[in-house]
């Protein structure tokens, strides 16, 4: 493949990333189908899954397995491969690299020098996501759930209090659980729930954290969940705040002036700021 850029050795192969579907095998774009053609070995998590997909597409690159089981084993493999040819990474579905094998040859690759090329595609998180009906413009992935419900608890009480959407991978014999947990932690918040998204059996269920609960009594497939985070807290004025503003007219300043500096601080309203400054006896 052709290389670019004045930091890529001549000589050395590139490692691409190449996403690939999550269920529908339409979802390969022209670009990793053209890629996935042209490297000089795959890496796949799954290479039963993999093959089905290089079947579909006459694809007859050679191939060889990468999971979290011979990550170590494997990756001395890899990089001697990478010194004379072109290495794809693929997951057994999506982006490899996310909750997926990839990240420690990403590492290596790096520390040698060696191209690092994503190629993007299809995406369980962000496909739930933009579907979810719920905020995109901040948001907080965080992979799976704990399997200890100790530690499933301790990470939920962590992040109760932040105000981005949530987005979690759940597996069909853990979905209850994590139901149950989302709800004691978080309460009766929004959300979306992704099942074998963009598969025969796709669907969407939206509302409260207790009436997912509800609708999947015997999960199967797998499943993404999109959570509202949490609501902004109600600034409200206080009496540390009001003793401020009377401070500042005992001081001298202008009303203007002292609104704008305890509104900028505090993030309340000026027209609420200026009836306290009125009630303040100087």
């Amino acid at each position: 493949m052709g290389k670019r850029g004045s930091d890529i050795i001549l000589g050395v192969g590139s490692l691409y990333l190449v996403a690939t579907p999550i269920g529908n095998l339409e979802d390969l774009t022209l670009r990793a189908l053209r890629v996935l053609k042209e490297v000089g070995l795959i890496a796949a998590e799954d290479t039963r899954t993999t093959r089905i997909l290089l079947k579909k597409y006459d694809i007859h690159t050679p191939l060889t397995s990468y999971y979290q089981g011979n990550l170590k084993a494997k990756l001395p493999h890899l990089l001697r491969t990478l010194e004379t040819k072109d290495v794809a990474v693929v997951s057994e579905a999506g982006m490899p690299g996310l909750n997926d094998p990839g990240y420690e040859l990403v590492v290596e690759a790096i520390s040698r020098n060696i191209p690092v090329v994503p190629i993007p595609g299809p995406s369980a998180i962000l496909t739930a996501l933009v579907a979810s009906g719920l905020p995109t413009h901040r948001f907080l992935y965080l992979g799976f759930l704990p399997r200890q419900a100790g530690e499933r608890r301790r990470l939920l009480k962590d992040i109760a209090s932040l105000p981005f959407t949530l987005i979690f991978l759940e597996s069909p014999h853990r979905l209850g659980a994590s139901l149950q947990a989302l709800e004691e932690v978080l309460g009766p918040r929004r959300i979306a729930v992704g099942r074998e998204l963009t598969k025969l059996h796709e669907e969407f269920f939206r509302g409260t954290i207790p009436q997912a609960r509800e609708h999947f009594p015997q999960p199967r497939g797998e499943f993404t969940l999109v959570v509202e985070g949490a609501p902004a807290q109600e600034k409200s004025l206080t009496p540390e705040i009001a003793r401020e503003l009377l401070q500042l007219r005992r001081e001298g300043l202008h009303a203007r002036e002292a609104i704008a500096r305890v509104a900028q601080r505090t993030g309340l309203s000026r027209k609420e700021l200026y009836r306290a400054w009125l009630g303040a006896q100087g």
